[in-house]
């Protein structure tokens, strides 16, 4: 079975560096790994967006439009944008936080609301978690861990075991950052295991 995950944000967000270590796992979890990443003059706060898929045997690294499992969008403008990627009864993980382009400052675009935003991703499922990832983030003392926490929502979908992430962090970062990120990686589990509890209540 094949994992498709598109992730999307802006440059500086840390959408890339996820997407890499989110493969890194994966690959050392014995998965065949495919990834691509577009930076849409991202030094700039332009549009990022990430392909990564995992499973038996993977030959493409793009995801084909209406074929992927997790939409994981660090920005409420680029989750809408790329809503269409996902399959019907997919799972979208949208920051509920705005970082308005250029062409929306003067007045020419607008940016869309959260409620237009749910409308856009209900086209395609009603699998829509929308969270304060950035807030989350900044209450943990740092926004810098933002794709941490991110990664620490999404990887209670995933079937590979929270130790990998947490051996990859302990890798990956350094020493004086690890208990942060650590932490990040938690508040990120965690808000997604609430989330599903209260959802399997509703469903009771």
């Amino acid at each position: 079975m094949t994992t498709n995950i598109l992730m999307t944000g802006v440059g500086g967000q840390g959408v890339v560096l996820a997407s890499d270590a989110l493969a890194e796992i994966a690959v050392k979890g014995g998965y065949d790994v495919k990834k691509s990443d577009s930076l849409g003059m991202s030094q700039r706060g332009g549009s990022v967006v990430s392909h990564l898929r995992f499973g038996h045997q993977i030959h493409s690294p793009v995801i084909k439009k209406g074929e992927v499992d997790f939409l994981l969008a660090f920005e409420r403008l680029e989750g809408a944008r790329w809503a269409g990627y996902l399959k019907q009864g997919g799972i979208a993980i949208i920051n509920d936080h705005a970082i308005p382009p250029l062409s929306t400052m003067g007045g020419a675009y607008g940016y869309p609301t959260v409620e237009e935003t749910v409308a856009i991703l209900k086209e395609r499922t009603d699998q829509i978690h929308l969270i304060p990832a950035t807030s989350l983030a900044n209450q943990l003392g740092n926004p810098q861990v933002l794709n941490v926490l991110l990664v620490g929502f999404l990887s209670s979908f995933l079937a590979i075991e929270e130790k990998s992430y947490v051996e990859d962090l302990s890798q990956r970062v350094p020493a004086k950052f690890l208990d942060l990120n650590l932490d990040a990686f938690a508040r990120g589990r965690e808000e997604a295991r609430t989330r599903q509890a209260k959802d399997h209540d509703r469903e009771a």
